[in-house]
């Protein structure tokens, strides 16, 4: 199944910062794949899941445990 993201989500990678634009589920024996345009160059790479983390996001009051004041 692949789910294109509408909004996009910013998220953090090994890579840097990027909107995740769209997740690829292969089923239940693979991890979810997060297709990712990275903010530096734009770039569209793709991720584990287990390698993507949520930006922190003023709006939606997103992982603010990771904000630092």
């Amino acid at each position: 199944m692949i789910l294109q993201l509408n909004p996009e989500i910013c998220v953090e990678t090994p890579l840097g910062h990027g909107l995740a634009v769209m997740v690829i589920d292969y089923g239940l024996n693979h991890n979810t794949c997060w297709v990712v345009a990275l903010e530096d160059d734009g770039q569209i790479k793709h991720f584990d899941s287990n390698d993507i983390k949520l930006c922190y996001n003023h709006t939606y009051n997103i992982n603010l445990k990771g904000k630092k004041e």
